[in-house]
C-alpha cells in the first residue's frame, strides 16, 4: 500500500504566514503509527503547492498512491478538495481520507457534497486511520463498519460509527521523531479552558492528557540530533501542569540540549519558579490569549481570566527575559468603541513586546458558531461557498465593516506607537545566574528592530536607535555574539566604519571562530578601503560561498591598484 499524507493549501495568503505553513502535529503522529506497522508513508507539506500547481499532478503521477490522507483545518478544506479531485481524475480507485478538526465537524457536509471523499476520520486519527488502511488492504468492505471513529457512505446513505475512545496514555503512540523531522511539537492534548470561539474542547475533550516528560524530551533530543534547534511547542496551554513542565526543563538542561523554543499558555498558569526553569531551558517567548480588555466581552467568550492575572503574567514573564506575546480578538459580540478602548488600556498596562490582532471568526465545533446557527437559523451549507471562514461581524447588524477596520487600525496603531515605551519600561530580575540569558533576550529583541519585522514598519519610529540601545544593554549583562554582530551591522549601515570595526573587533576577541563576525569585519575594512586586511580575514574561509564573492572583489581591487601603480611608474620614467 502506497500512502500519502497531505497538508493542503489555503485560499488566502496570511500576514503571519508562519501560522499556516507548518503541518499540524497530528499528521506526523498518523504517519508514525503507519510506519511503525510497516506501511510506506510520505508526508507532503502542500500549504503553498497552488503557487506551482503543475507539481500536484506530477507528484501524484509519480507517487501512484493507493490511499491519500488529508489534514484538514477549516480554512484549507478547499485545498484538500481540489487535490482530492485531481487525484481521483488520475486514479479513480485511489481512496481519499479526510481527517482533522475541520473534517470532523463538517463530516456530513463533506461526504454529502464531495464525492471525491471516501472516508472521514473523526477526532484522534492514529488508531482509526491504521485500522482503515488494514481494512482497505484486505478489501474488507464489511470491516469498515467495525472501525470506531469513522464516517463514510453506504450506497447513498451516510454512516458514522461510534466514537473512538480517546487515547489515555499518549506515550503508547509511536514517536514521530523516529521517522520524520519537524519543528512543531506537542506535550499535551486538550485545554483547561472552554472558550466559546475555540474548537479544542469538543475535539480533544475537556480533560487535558499528556505525554510523560521523558517521552517529550526524548522526542526533542531525537530532533536535535537531526539538526533541529528551534522548536514551537504547540500545546493549547503548555504550562497547565507546572511540575511536569519543570521536569521537562530540568531534563533539557541535564541532557545539554542547546535549543530555543516558544510556547502558548494562559495567564493563570504561570508563576515565577516555572518561568525561571523555562528560561533556563531555552524558552524565548510565550504567547498568551488575552482576547479583550473588556470584562464583558471576555465573559461572552468564556475567557475565564482576570485583569490582574493578565498584568501579573506579562510582568513576570518579561522579568525572566521571555518575550510575552499577546493575542487579541476584536469584532466580538457587543464590541464597541468603549470595549476597544478597554483593550487599549489593558495593552498599555501589560506592555506586550509582541501582539497579534485577530478579527473574531466562526468555525464549526465552537459554541459561538452553534449558538449563532440556532439564533439566525442558518445551516452548515454556508461552507459550500469557496471561503475560508465566517467573520462574526458579518452576521451582527450592530457591527459594520467600517467599524471593524477602525477597531483594527486603532489597536495596531496603538501598539506600534507605544512599543518603544514598552521596551523602555522593561525590568529584568537582577540575578547573576540570568545575566547570560538576559543578554540573549535583549539582543534577540534588538534584532527584531534592526533586521526583523519591526525594522520594516513605518509605524515604529527610529527602530535602529531602539535596536542600538538594546544591543548595548545586552552587552552590559554579558558578552553576546548577536549583540556584537548586530551593532557591527548597524554601524555599517550608518557608515560609522571605525565604530563598526571597533565593536566587531571586541566580538572577535570573544568569538574568534565566528564566520559571521569575520565576514562583517572584512566588509568593514572593504568599506574603509583596506582591502589587504579584508582579504587576510577572508582567505582562511575561501571554501565558503559567502566569502568567495568578496575575496574576488578584494583581488580585483588590489590588482587594479597594482596596475595603476605600474602605469604611474611607467609614465614617470618616460618623463625622466
Amino acid at each position: 500500500m502506497r500512502i500519502l499524507l497531505i497538508y493542503p493549501y489555503f485560499l488566502e495568503d496570511r500576514i503571519h504566514a508562519e501560522e499556516v505553513s507548518v503541518p499540524p502535529m497530528g499528521i506526523f503522529y498518523v504517519g508514525a503509527m503507519l510506519k511503525a506497522h510497516g506501511y510506506p508513508v510520505e508526508i507532503l507539506n502542500w500549504h503553498a503547492i497552488h503557487k506551482t500547481e503543475h507539481l500536484i499532478e506530477e507528484t501524484l503521477k509519480k507517487a501512484k498512491p493507493d490511499i491519500i490522507g488529508f489534514s484538514i483545518l477549516h480554512a484549507n478544506r478547499w485545498g484538500g478538495i481540489d487535490i482530492a479531485r485531481k487525484a481521483k481524475e488520475l486514479n479513480p480507485k485511489v481512496k481519499i481520507v479526510f481527517g482533522g478538526i475541520g473534517a470532523t465537524f463538517l463530516w456530513r457536509l463533506l461526504l454529502t457534497h464531495f464525492k471525491e471523499i471516501d472516508f472521514i476520520v473523526l477526532g484522534e486519527g492514529e488508531r482509526t486511520f491504521l485500522q482503515l488502511v488494514k481494512t482497505i488492504e484486505k478489501n474488507d468492505n464489511q470491516g469498515i463498519e467495525k472501525i470506531k471513529g469513522l464516517a463514510f457512505r453506504q450506497g447513498k446513505k451516510l454512516e458514522h460509527t461510534e466514537p473512538a475512545p480517546r487515547i489515555k496514555d499518549l506515550d503508547q503512540l509511536p514517536m514521530p521523531a523516529k521517522y520524520f523531522t519537524y519543528t512543531h511539537v506537542a506535550f499535551t492534548r486538550g485545554c483547561p479552558g472552554n472558550c466559546t470561539f475555540c474548537g479544542s474542547p469538543l475535539f480533544w475533550g475537556h480533560q487535558v492528557r499528556r505525554h510523560s516528560s521523558d517521552y517529550f524530551v526524548d522526542q526533542l533530543e531525537l530532533l536535535y540530533q537531526k539538526g533541529v534547534k528551534q522548536f514551537y511547542f504547540s500545546d493549547d496551554t503548555f504550562t497547565f501542569q507546572a511540575d511536569a513542565v519543570i521536569a521537562i526543563c530540568r531534563e533539557i538542561i541535564k541532557r545539554k540540549l542547546d535549543i530555543t523554543w516558544v510556547a502558548i499558555s494562559r495567564v493563570n498558569y504561570v508563576n515565577g519558579e516555572l518561568l525561571a526553569w523555562m528560561r533556563k531551558a531555552g524558552c524565548t517567548q510565550i504567547s498568551f490569549g488575552v482576547e479583550s480588555g473588556s470584562k464583558t466581552i471576555r465573559k461572552t467568550l468564556n475567557k475565564k481570566i482576570h485583569t490582574e492575572q493578565v498584568k501579573k503574567a506579562f510582568s513576570l514573564t518579561q522579568k525572566y527575559g521571555i518575550m510575552a506575546r499577546a493575542y487579541f480578538i476584536y469584532g466580538s459580540p457587543g464590541e464597541t468603541h468603549k470595549t476597544i478602548q478597554d483593550t487599549m488600556d489593558l495593552m498599555l498596562a501589560t506592555k506586550p513586546l509582541s501582539a497579534i490582532f485577530y478579527i473574531l471568526d466562526l468555525f464549526p465545533g465552537t459554541r459561538l458558531y452553534t449558538d449563532l446557527m440556532e439564533r439566525l437559523k442558518f445551516s452548515d451549507d454556508i461552507w459550500l461557498e469557496r471561503v475560508e471562514d465566517i467573520l462574526y461581524f458579518e452576521k451582527d447588524p450592530l457591527l459594520t465593516r467600517e467599524m471593524i477596520l477602525d477597531f483594527g487600525k486603532r489597536l495596531r496603531g496603538g501598539f506600534y506607537q507605544h512599543l518603544p515605551e514598552f521596551v523602555d519600561h522593561l525590568e529584568l530580575i537582577q540575578d547573576p545566574a540570568f545575566n547570560r540569558l538576559h543578554a540573549d533576550f535583549y539582543s534577540r529583541l534588538a534584532m527584531t528592530f534592526s533586521h526583523g519585522d519591526y525594522a520594516r514598519l513605518k509605524a515604529i519610529k527610529a527602530p535602529r536607535a531602539i535596536a542600538e540601545k538594546l544591543y548595548k544593554k545586552a552587552l552590559q549583562y554579558h558578552t553576546d555574539h548577536r549583540a556584537f554582530l548586530g551593532l557591527g551591522m548597524l554601524f555599517q549601515q550608518q557608515r560609522k566604519i571605525e565604530d563598526a570595526i571597533n565593536i566587531v573587533e571586541q566580538g572577535l576577541a570573544q568569538f574568534p571562530a565566528s564566520f559571521d563576525l569575520i565576514l562583517c569585519q572584512a566588509l568593514n575594512h572593504m568599506n574603509n578601503g583596506d582591502f589587504e586586511t579584508a582579504l587576510a580575514l577572508l582567505q582562511p574561509h575561501k571554501d565558503r560561498p559567502a566569502a568567495q564573492t568578496y575575496i574576488a572583489n578584494c583581488l580585483k581591487v588590489l590588482e587594479d591598484r597594482r596596475q595603476n601603480f605600474r602605469g604611474r611608474n611607467l609614465r614617470g620614467q618616460k618623463h625622466k
